[in-house]
């Protein structure tokens, strides 16, 4: 196990150095922060000078050798917009996304699960086809044209709901959220659904091939035989076991949700990381791209190495495999 971690974390460490590598080149390679930071009346002398303010006078590749020994001891750069450490300003924004992305995982779950089983349960009924059938427009249709589509429908003709926004927020833990308020709830509902419904129709899937698998399994038949109840069967054998596929898919999901809830964000002007990097993107803020970026492949990079440690410590055979190899 011991030799196994290691080759993991050193896998997962070269994959972080390749992507900082990449990451560090395609976004220095893109515009010139200086024509948009300075004054339009700037003459030759004054863009110099805040091009050596902010280190672009130097080759590419002694900003990425600064870039790594800096990124090495925690400081990502400082942000040409904000004057602060990048990494500050992105954590500044994180809880907001971090909030978003569990609401919807949450709302996945709820909607997806049940709805799963059922159509596992029944798969040649009218009801599980239909659930199948409507499970297809979650992966169809796109995320920007969902939230506007909420935001005409709920906060526009019916006024229900906020359509931009995060609203009253209450300091947990040292953490400010918005779900524990009715006015952060109420911004926070529309685009959790948003991003919750792609991920409902991927669980509802998972559910319901897990179900329909789970259901011939001889431990099913025996309890059938021994005469249990089917809401038993359903809620002790069936959904414990289907589960395990949803949790596994899910702990991967939460990642991609944090990093990709970025045209959610922008719809919605919801305070997140998502709309800070469109917004340091239209500002060539380079250092808060880089720094969004990394953090979004550190995230990924973490979780897939838990998730890879928690499967060899359940089962043997992946170690084998991997030392096979």
């Amino acid at each position: 196990m011991l030799v196994y971690l290691i080759r993991r974390i050193g896998q997962s460490l070269l994959v972080i150095a390749v992507m900082a590598f990449l990451v560090f080149l395609a976004v220095y390679a893109v515009g010139d922060p200086v024509a948009i930071l300075a004054n339009p009346e700037a003459n030759q002398q004054e863009l110099d000078a805040i091009a050596a303010r902010l280190g672009l006078d130097r080759p590419i590749w002694e900003q990425f050798g600064i870039f790594v020994w800096n990124a090495l001891q925690g400081d990502l750069g400082t942000s040409f917009v904000y004057s602060e450490s990048a990494l500050k300003v992105i954590i500044e924004r994180l809880p907001a996304t971090m909030e978003l992305a569990f609401v919807a995982l949450l709302l996945s779950i709820v909607i997806g699960v049940p709805l799963g089983v059922i159509a596992g349960l029944k798969p040649d009924s009218f009801l599980g086809r239909s659930i199948m059938s409507t499970s297809i427009l979650g992966f169809s249709l796109p995320n920007f044209w969902i939230g506007l589509m909420l935001i005409l429908l709920f906060a526009v003709e019916l006024r229900w709901l906020p359509a931009s926004g995060r609203g009253d927020t209450v300091e947990v833990l040292g953490v400010h959220l918005s779900m524990f308020t009715w006015d952060g709830l109420s911004h926070l509902l529309l685009p959790a659904i948003t991003l919750a419904l792609y991920k409902s129709s991927l669980v509802i899937r998972i559910a319901q091939a897990g179900t329909r698998e789970v259901m011939l399994q001889d431990y099913v038949r025996f309890a059938r035989a021994k005469g249990l109840s089917s809401r038993r069967i359903v809620f002790v054998h069936v959904l414990k076991n289907m589960l395990i596929p949803v949790v596994t898919v899910l702990g991967l999901e939460l990642g991609s949700m944090i990093a990709f809830a970025v045209v959610t964000e922008t719809v919605f002007s919801y305070p997140g990381m998502g709309k800070l990097l469109i917004d340091s993107i239209n500002r060539l803020d380079r250092p808060i791209v880089v720094a969004y970026l990394m953090l979004t492949v550190f995230i990924f990079v973490i979780i897939n190495l838990v998730v890879d440690l928690l499967y060899a410590a359940i089962d043997p055979r992946v170690r084998l495999s991997e030392a096979k190899g």
